[in-house]
């Protein structure tokens, strides 16, 4: 059985979550920065494991992107 990608909030504290986000992005340059995203990226997706969420998840956020950018 394949998990479905979770859309619902999921965050037990959304504030403490971004605080910690914008922590970790500080005094980065906007290439290290945008290093840090693609980490994060391999790092959370390996963890995910499943390719179907992955699938779901990255098609997405792109959709988001490309819609933010119209």
């Amino acid at each position: 059985m394949h998990q479905h990608l979770n859309l619902e909030p999921n965050l037990a504290d959304p504030d403490a979550y971004y605080e910690m986000l914008v922590d970790t992005h500080q005094d980065l340059s906007d290439e290290q920065s945008r290093m840090l995203n693609a980490q994060l990226v391999l790092l959370l997706s390996n963890h995910i494991g499943e390719p179907d969420v992955l699938r779901v998840a990255f098609a997405i956020a792109r959709g988001n992107v490309e819609t933010a950018m119209t």
